[in-house]
């Protein structure tokens, strides 16, 4: 099967100073290469396109699109996804959100990752809110920041060990060090897989849906570092667990 996976790059530019003399560096990094390679062991092969391409390339027609079973967005805001080359300059044309929307309800698959960028984001600058992204998700964004950093790590709670996603997963999931906080949407649509404990309340970590033809995962904390402790990272399982949500997206579990 093929996925496609929007987002999970990352840009830094460095300044130094040494007596008068200032020192500038850019370094560049790939927050899914341990994702890439688990997946691929898992026999499934992910297309990425990083996020400082998605505006020019993610994709802006269902056919496009339907060559992947599968599409993860990850650690990449809506605007990015929203201001096409065409609107950025002036001109009308696709609204990518739509599409992903149209695209499930036609049978495609979609998971939302959390992040610093994930739904609403950490500082409220990913903008899922209110979008139709957030139509199709298990999960409601709030409107405003929804990171939360937990350093000591977080314990998921899995409430349906029996759904697909849990398939062959033995035994508790390694910590988590953050999450975006979102609310379940209790209308029937949604199941509610996994949730972290945090300050006196349940916080959605794994939900499902149905939605159309197509099926939603919304995963609130990262698919690599630094939400996913490197424990988790290097559980033998990752790689199962992380193909086994791309495979129930896709029909194929």
């Amino acid at each position: 099967m093929k996925v496609l996976l929007a987002g999970e790059t990352f840009a830094a530019t460095t300044s130094v100073a040494i007596g008068g003399d200032v020192l500038t560096s850019a370094t560049s990094t790939n927050g899914a290469t341990t994702f890439n390679a688990a997946l691929a062991a898992e026999g499934v092969a992910v297309t990425q396109i990083g996020g400082d391409r998605c505006a020019a390339e993610f994709p802006s027609d269902l056919d496009a699109l339907a060559q992947y079973q599968a599409v993860v967005i990850s650690d990449v805001g809506a605007l990015t996804l929203l201001v096409t080359p065409e609107a950025r300059a002036g001109r009308v044309g696709v609204n990518r959100l739509d599409l992903l929307k149209t695209y499930v309800e036609g049978g495609g698959g979609l998971m939302l990752a959390g992040g610093y960028m994930g739904f609403q984001g950490m500082f409220g600058t990913a903008r899922f809110y209110d979008t139709p992204v957030e139509d199709v998700l298990p999960v409601r964004c709030l409107p405003y920041c929804d990171g939360m950093e937990v350093p000591q790590g977080l314990q998921a709670s899995i409430l349906q060990t029996s759904h697909p996603i849990f398939s062959g997963i033995d035994g508790p999931l390694p910590p988590i060090l953050g999450m975006n906080k979102l609310e379940f949407r209790h209308d029937g649509s949604s199941r509610l897989l996994a949730t972290c404990h945090h300050r006196g309340t349940d916080w959605p970590l794994l939900a499902v849906c149905n939605h159309g033809r197509g099926r939603t995962v919304a995963w609130t904390t990262d698919i690599g570092p630094h939400w996913l402790s490197q424990d988790f990272l290097e559980w033998p399982l990752y790689g199962k667990l992380m193909a086994n949500m791309v495979r129930w997206l896709a029909g194929t579990e």
